[in-house]
């Protein structure tokens, strides 16, 4: 697969992203509460709207592996597990989507959307939940062949924002308590000045429409930039 490289200057290592022929990779990543969900549907619909061929994915999950471990670590009546085996687990989910689903749609130029990825692993396990974050992105590393989203959108949400939006019942991280939330919305702002990889954020208070607007600009100018890569 024809990539660019890109550094973390923290970590050292060394991530890539995709070239033409091959597809481009796009993240919606974020606090709960943010309408990544939502955004990411629509981005998607959009994209196959006008023609391209869409892979939508989401993070952990996506595939029978990926599946039972999304429900480990997110049903709520699931069994309590220590934050580094939280880690490893959205490592083992992870590393299952890019082999069975991302790598192969990539590679056969089709767009990739994805619900989550890396970054989040990063914010909730390591800035939030207390593992030292260079070890994730060691982990991370490892378990994505150093591969890195295009794009990552981080759909930025405040406190007030996503009260609003989760009225459903809350999954098992969702419901951990206000002080953690409050550490993934600050770990998200603070986990893009050293991000490796192209990142822009998104202010996900605005109305839904003019969330995905903005969106979509950013996501139709990466496309532009990687048919010339």
């Amino acid at each position: 697969m024809g990539d660019s490289s890109l550094q973390n200057p923290n970590s050292g290592l060394i991530w890539r992203t995709t070239n033409a022929p091959e597809g481009l990779f796009i993240c919606l990543d974020g606090p709960d509460g943010a309408g990544k969900s939502t955004q990411a549907a629509s981005l998607t619909q959009t994209l196959r709207d006008q023609g391209l061929e869409v892979v939508a994915v989401r993070d952990p999950g996506g595939t029978a592996l990926g599946d039972r471990l999304r429900s480990l670590l997110l049903d709520r009546d699931s069994v309590e597990s220590c934050p580094r085996a939280e880690m490893l687990m959205f490592m083992a989910s992870r590393a299952q989507l890019l082999a069975e689903q991302v790598m192969p749609a990539l590679e056969a130029g089709k767009c990739v959307v994805t619900d989550r990825f890396l970054l989040s692993t990063v914010v909730y396990q390591g800035l939030a939940g207390g593992i030292d974050p260079a070890e994730i992105w060691r982990v991370g590393h490892a378990t994505t062949s150093g591969l890195m989203p295009n794009l990552t959108l981080m759909l930025d949400v405040s406190r007030e924002a996503a009260e609003s939006r989760m009225e459903r019942t809350r999954d098992r991280i969702e419901s951990r308590p206000e002080s953690y939330q409050e550490a993934v919305r600050q770990g998200f702002r603070s986990a893009m000045s050293d991000f490796p990889g192209p990142i822009t954020r998104i202010n996900a208070d605005l109305d839904p429409d003019t969330v995905f607007a903005n969106i979509l600009s950013e996501v139709l100018h990466a496309l532009a930039e990687h048919s010339r890569a």
